[in-house]
């Protein structure tokens, strides 16, 4: 009988909290609860949240993708908004359709969209700090009138902004951003304009937060930080760049285990792993089961803070 197979250590630094966020999940259930109520299909404008893992279980289930509202045709069924927000050019057209639609719209992005209104009320020059073209930045930019926001995505765009009226402003920030970075833009704009008003409390996410302070924690211990999400979710990508300034000597964005095949994992003795807010917890399930195939994991969990926010499903939902 062979003797089995000796497999090398891997110490697993599992940072939490990680993966779904409130706002993901209740956008999920939106679709989930509309797909059981009315049945399929369900229509969503843009990906209803960024990743392809939930996008391919929900379209199993009955649900259909769309870019835009003239790809849905006009046989009653419903359309979910996605989680990032949407201009208030697509909810006016659906109703002019007289489409029957749901907002999945994340609760703390709706209060970006409230605070941008009550500032422009106010008489007060928007700045938007975000990334252009990013889908939640496309929503809070359509909130007001074309040119009533500017946008500012960097600290060199902070020092050279340059609002027609210095006095009356305001800021505001996508929710998916580097805490630290846009730290470092804020602090430019509160020295170039020293009376521009911001929110109570920072615009970006609680879970956003959390799971940065997570990666902060683990990230200079570990020879890599592997990070579970989309290429186009903007709060995992903030991830990796927050693993490599926070010590890590790599980090790599992943969607799954199926991008570990071509990955070279010799003389990494400590690997670090998290999932974006858009991640299900499934994918590092299935990372971890990979990993272990080949080498005697030593898995330590590091949580910084629990997690129990929960947002309320719409209220045609919701019985």
């Amino acid at each position: 009988m062979n003797a089995p197979r000796k497999r090398p250590p891997m110490h697993v630094l599992l940072a939490s909290p990680r993966g779904f966020c409130a706002g993901v999940d209740r956008a999920i259930q939106i679709v989930e609860r509309a797909i059981e109520r009315h049945g399929a299909p369900v229509y969503a404008r843009h990906e209803i949240v960024h990743n392809r893992h939930v996008v391919e279980a929900l379209e199993a289930k009955g649900a259909v993708f769309v870019e835009e509202l003239d790809e849905i045709p006009d046989d009653g069924r419903p359309v979910v908004f996605s989680a990032h927000g949407v201009p208030k050019s697509v909810p006016a057209e659906a109703r002019k359709r007289r489409l029957y639609f749901l907002d999945a719209t994340c609760p703390l992005v709706s209060k970006v969209h409230r605070d941008a209104e009550k500032h422009h009320g106010a008489g007060r020059r928007m700045i938007l700090i975000g990334h252009a073209g990013h889908p939640e930045v496309v929503g809070t930019l359509g909130q007001l009138p074309a040119g009533s926001i500017l946008l500012v995505q960097s600290e060199a765009d902070a020092e050279t902004v340059e609002p027609d009226d210095r006095e009356a402003l305001a800021y505001i920030t996508q929710t998916t951003l580097s805490v630290d970075d846009t730290a470092s833009i804020v602090a430019i704009l509160r020295r170039r304009f020293p009376d521009i008003r911001g929110p109570h409390r920072q615009d970006i996410c609680y879970a956003t937060t959390n799971r940065q302070e997570a990666v902060k924690a683990i990230a200079g211990r570990c020879d890599r930080m592997l990070v579970i999400g989309a290429g186009n979710s903007s709060n995992s990508v903030r991830l990796v760049e927050v693993a490599r300034a926070s010590g890590a000597r790599d980090a790599v964005l992943i969607a799954g285990a199926r991008d570990l095949g071509s990955m070279d994992l010799s003389g990494i003795a400590t690997l670090g792993v998290t999932a974006g807010a858009s991640a299900p917890e499934v994918l590092v399930e299935e990372v971890l089961e990979a990993l272990g195939e080949d080498r005697e994991l030593a898995i330590e969990e590091v949580e910084v803070t629990r997690e129990d926010v929960r947002f309320k499903l719409p209220r045609d939902l919701s019985g």
